[in-house]
């Protein structure tokens, strides 16, 4: 598994591997690592973005889908049989990918990236406002089941479940969304979730 822990994305798929129970190398890349555009790497993964997962013959690049990949294979109840089943969890992998990332990504590195004396409060207080009502969304959702994934916890929890974390832990002023807090505590007593996503933030 190429890729650092301190990248989101390359923490879910740390943690669905943690959760399968697969033994795992872990190759630190990317960011103040590096490694990532050197010609050895691209052949692996043509975008030079972190993870990559070669698993035998099979290289795999695109965090969601490493995701689905390491529970249909190795997790077999993190990946509901039910299509539809599946379907009502996956549409929060991608959700997290296409509606909560960009706008969580302005709040993680305005806070967290960008020196203080840097950091653009107007900018910071509006993808704080913007994260705290998407998250509302999914504090409704969690109010008429436990897990994204419906009555049990799986694969579709794993995405946002990531970058949950980071929203948790930061300093910030976070709206009250008690349902997304009860969630966030059913993860955290996961011994998976703290081995591959309770990390240092950097």
């Amino acid at each position: 598994m190429w890729g650092r822990r301190n990248s989101s994305n390359v923490r879910k798929v740390l943690w669905c591997a943690e959760e399968a129970g697969v033994a795992y190398a872990s190759i630190e890349v990317g960011g103040a690592f590096g490694g990532n555009t050197t010609p050895e790497y691209r052949a692996l993964n043509p975008n030079g973005l972190v993870p990559t997962l070669q698993d035998g013959a099979l290289v795999l690049w695109e965090s969601n889908a490493i995701v689905r990949y390491l529970a249909a294979q190795y997790a077999p109840a993190l990946y509901p049989a039910s299509p539809a089943e599946r379907a009502l969890g996956e549409r929060w992998m991608d959700w997290t990918t296409s509606t909560f990332a960009g706008v969580f990504r302005d709040l993680f590195w305005g806070v967290l990236r960008t020196p203080e004396a840097e950091r653009d409060g107007a900018r910071i207080a509006a993808a704080l406002a913007q994260s705290g009502e998407l998250l509302a969304r999914v504090d409704a959702a969690l109010a008429q089941q436990p897990y994204l994934s419906g009555e049990q916890f799986a694969m579709g929890d794993i995405p946002l479940g990531s970058f949950i974390y980071a929203w948790f832990e930061m300093p910030i002023d976070r709206p009250d969304l008690p349902h997304v807090h009860q969630w966030y505590r059913r993860l955290c007593a996961r011994p998976a979730y703290q081995r591959g996503v309770m990390t240092a933030l950097t």
